[in-house]
């Protein structure tokens, strides 16, 4: 409090002020902020009252009319009773919501029939409000528990939600029992429903009336492909078929050149047939080895093209919150890689660690990762690299002595001048602010990006628009590559080859090429590329390998 009281003080500096005045704002300013507190302290005990006098019951009743997922029909108050209730109120854009998941999974396999999670999705982009794309989301995230689209925030305000993502848990006989808000509760979420089960008489539980999505889905070619990238010198494509946890290589004709990964998801360090990825997404080339962000497992994997073999080269398999840090890659715990891009030099690996908000930085020859940019909270701030805020950066390039960062969730684009360690934002203004339109720079609107590619002006995946835009760097001016007949569904990765663009259409499940000279696209067809032949669990969320491995 009395930081913030001098930080509203610093405009008087300089001025003509007396002492005895400046003394006097200075203790305006502290009644102020002690009021404003107890204001808050006043609204956070009602909306604690009122979730405490909400019940299991009550949140199945605001959901009556409202879209359900994995169901067959919408619960009741039959199905709640005698289980624990776990609400999840999340948003499938959200990298905290993402790293949910697992706990969740977790979370249910140990209980069983006996803990009912149900998720309550409330998006916060305009396309997480309609239902397919939620749909496509639960088949991306391996998600089996019902969910609600609570789009107008009916169920979130009666609760006296307020951040993403929140949970809260119901006792057996329905009462409200407990709220946490953000990531990292499984433990305690553990203890806590092992507690209630105990306390609370068992009961014969009524069946559950599940209906799962990914029951409804085929197993085809791609499964949510997240990334792509061109190798120029080679003509040849590197994809990641993220959701088959698996690297896709073919040649530009379409011959399918190798798979890299048995379709099981894990982090198993093997030859191309047996290694194991968990959903990864960025690539980068250097030479005759392929990095991979293997964004599910927090690892950087190398692939040696020369003897076919994946290693390990930086994470520890086990989620890392580092704000800082440099060191052995083995030694430092990542958060969610995203994206990958090869400096200028093509000495080190810029990496989007899109989960803690920041750029950091690999080195192949010495195998060491450091944080390179972003003061790790999530918002969108420039100036200089240890002072600039990101959001979920997700999409990485590098031209020109720049690079360039498609930030997601403030659906903005930005440049880091490599020469003058400088972050500039080129596009958007802030996390809540997004849309669908061209312009200049200070009007055109994007909606959560997750790619960008240079070449003929910077391209940009506007993912949930579910278009190619394009940022004229002299200008600023933005505007969307009009492709008649081309329809989208949130791409995520972008690469060009020989001037034509090869996209990651990830909610379609292909690869696009787009020829920008002819305004024409096609999907691009590999040769016998078919779905893994091992079946996945879709719940299975890998463990951390064991310490050494």
């Amino acid at each position: 409090m009395y930081s913030s009281c001098q930080m509203y003080l610093g405009s008087f500096r300089g001025g003509r002020l007396t002492a005895s005045i400046k003394k006097l704002v200075f203790r305006l300013c502290c009644v102020l902020m002690i009021t404003v507190a107890g204001f808050q302290a006043q609204n956070a005990r009602g909306s604690e009252s009122g979730e405490k006098n909400m019940t299991a019951d009550r949140v199945s009743e605001l959901a009556e009319g409202l879209q359900w997922f994995n169901v067959s029909r919408p619960l009741g108050e039959g199905e709640l009773r005698g289980r624990v209730v776990l609400i999840d109120f999340w948003t499938y854009c959200c990298i905290n919501c993402m790293h949910v998941i697992p706990d969740l999974q977790y979370l249910e396999r140990k209980f069983g029939d006996k803990l009912l999670v149900i998720g309550i999705h409330c998006g916060k982009f305009d396309a997480e409000k309609n239902g397919e794309n939620i749909r496509q989301a639960l088949l991306r995230y391996g998600i089996r528990h019902p969910v609600v689209n609570d789009a107008d925030f009916k169920i979130w305000r009666a609760l006296g939600i307020h951040a993403w993502p929140t949970l809260t848990l119901f006792a057996p006989d329905g009462k409200f029992a407990a709220t946490m808000s953000g990531e990292g509760h499984r433990e305690e979420l553990e203890e806590a429903i092992a507690k209630l089960l105990a306390s609370c008489p068992a009961r014969k539980l009524t069946a559950l009336p599940l209906s799962p999505e990914a029951e409804k889905s085929e197993s085809i070619g791609f499964s949510f492909p997240g990334k792509i990238l061109a190798d120029g010198a080679k003509k040849r494509l590197f994809i990641a078929d993220s959701n088959h946890h698996r690297i896709i290589i073919a040649g530009q004709d379409g011959s399918l050149q190798a798979i890299i990964g048995s379709g099981l998801p894990g982090h198993r360090d093997a030859s191309f047939k047996e290694a194991e990825f968990f959903k990864p997404q960025g690539l980068a080339l250097i030479g005759n080895i392929l990095y991979v962000a293997d964004t599910g497992n927090h690892l950087l994997r190398a692939i040696d093209l020369s003897v076919n073999r994946v290693s390990t080269v930086a994470g520890t398999g086990v989620q890392g919150h580092l704000r800082r840090g440099a060191g052995p890659g083995l030694s430092i715990p990542l958060n969610s890689p995203w994206d990958l891009a090869v400096s200028p030099d093509a000495r080190s690996i810029f990496v989007a660690m899109a989960g803690s908000h920041q750029i950091w930085r690999f080195e192949p020859d010495s195998g060491k990762i450091s944080w390179f940019a972003g003061d790790g909270g999530e918002n969108l701030r420039d100036g200089s690299l240890l002072s600039a805020l990101f959001a979920q950066p997700s999409g990485l390039c590098v031209q020109n002595n720049f690079l360039y960062v498609a930030d997601s969730e403030t659906s903005s684009v930005r440049q880091i001048s490599l020469a003058e360690g400088k972050v500039k934002t080129l596009l958007g203004t802030g996390l809540f602010d997004f849309g669908d339109m061209d312009g200049s720079a200070s009007d055109a609107r994007l909606q959560h990006p997750l790619g960008v590619a240079a070449g003929q002006g910077l391209h940009v995946a506007d993912s949930y628009n579910n278009k190619i835009k394009i940022i004229d760097l002299s200008s600023g001016k933005c505007r969307t590559l009009e492709i008649p007949g081309l329809k989208l569904s949130e791409p995520g990765g972008l690469s060009f080859l020989d001037g034509k663009l090869y996209v990651a259409d990830t909610n379609s499940h292909r690869i696009v090429v787009i020829d920008p000279l002819t305004k024409t696209a096609s999907p691009f067809i590999i040769e016998k590329l078919t779905p893994p032949s091992k079946n996945a669990d879709p719940m299975l969320c890998p463990a951390p390998p064991p310490a050494g491995e």
